[in-house]
């Protein structure tokens, strides 16, 4: 039987895990893959990472872009080596909540810090699972803190993907509210009021009731932390589940992924046209909505009005 050979690392992640080969050309000592990154970074927190380049990073470094590719061959393994920098490694005091529900919490909260302090790291594409050494770290603290539950392996990486995926969402609409506040002067508190302003310039009770009864509650101002509240409550089923188990209920694993049809995947054409008309005939349908609520409200005008007398 022939054997399978193992993939090979790729240069990104050997980089990472510090296992790949050095440059033997270039300058000595004073450059280094540290330093790279360490002005990367350094970059992209006070500018965005728009404004990572070769060129940029190695201006900042006096060095010329070509001694830059000597250590780091390409921009993607220059993103994920500043990604895996700016993560670091769960901080220690994660481990002084014994139980898993405060010590998930307690990383769920120093994730959202990590991308609140590097926002640029919400600009990065996922490419799979987290294979280098800090992203990992971070992935073992979450499933760590789950062993002494009666979930199963597949069910505890379920739980630490939904930790990390709320610390996520988090992340990006409160760094997003953070370069509004910059970007027009603003305090976060007075970009959540015109926030609310807009939307009462377009929403209306009688397309969107739900909505327009939720920001007439004002849940766009309100302090409280709605994502806090969901991480909460998702733990809330974690904990009962695992009640559940303790007294011998049976487990549920879910094995039904969300996914595209492979039509769909494959691009047909008939498909994509049929789709298209479909989405037009929905927006005719709510302009035809919209019109017939605006006659509706002008009917009942008419008829509150009363009658002239001759």
């Amino acid at each position: 039987m022939t054997e399978i050979e193992p993939p090979e690392l790729p240069r990104g992640i050997a980089l990472a895990w510090g296992v790949a080969a050095s440059p033997q050309r270039g300058p000595k000592r004073e450059m280094s893959v540290e330093r790279i990154v360490d002005a990367a970074v350094e970059l992209a927190d006070a500018e965005g990472i728009g404004a990572v380049s070769m060129a940029a990073v190695a201006a900042a470094l006096g060095f010329t872009p070509m001694s830059l590719y000597r250590y780091v061959s390409a921009k993607d393994d220059l993103l994920l080596l500043m990604q895996e920098q700016a993560t670091g490694l769960p901080p220690e005091s994660i481990r002084e909540h014994s139980h898993w529900r405060d010590r998930l919490l307690a990383l769920y909260a120093e994730q959202v810090l990590l991308y609140l302090r590097h926002p640029w790291m919400l600009s990065l594409p996922i490419n799979g699972s987290p294979i280098t050494p800090n992203s990992s770290a971070w992935l073992d603290a979450s499933l760590e803190a789950l062993e002494g539950t009666p979930l199963s392996a597949d069910e505890r990486m379920a739980v630490a993907l939904a930790v990390t995926g709320d610390a996520r969402w988090c992340g990006i609409v409160q760094a997003g509210y953070t370069e509004q506040s910059r970007g027009s002067g603003l305090s976060p508190d007075e970009v959540a009021v015109r926030e609310s302003e807009l939307y009462d310039r377009v929403i209306t009770a009688d397309e969107f009731p739900a909505l327009r009864r939720a920001i007439d509650s004002g849940v766009f101002t309100s302090p409280d932390d709605p994502f806090r509240f969901g991480m909460e409550r998702v733990l809330d089923g974690v904990s009962s589940y695992i009640d559940s188990l303790d007294h011998g209920g049976a487990r549920e694993p879910v094995t039904d992924w969300i996914a595209i049809e492979p039509a769909e995947l494959a691009g047909d054409r008939r498909l994509k046209e049929a789709q298209k008309a479909v989405r037009e005939a929905e927006k005719a349908l709510r302009t035809a909505r919209r019109v017939e609520r605006q006659a509706l409200r002008e009917a009942r005008e008419r008829v509150a009005k009363p009658a002239k007398t001759v």
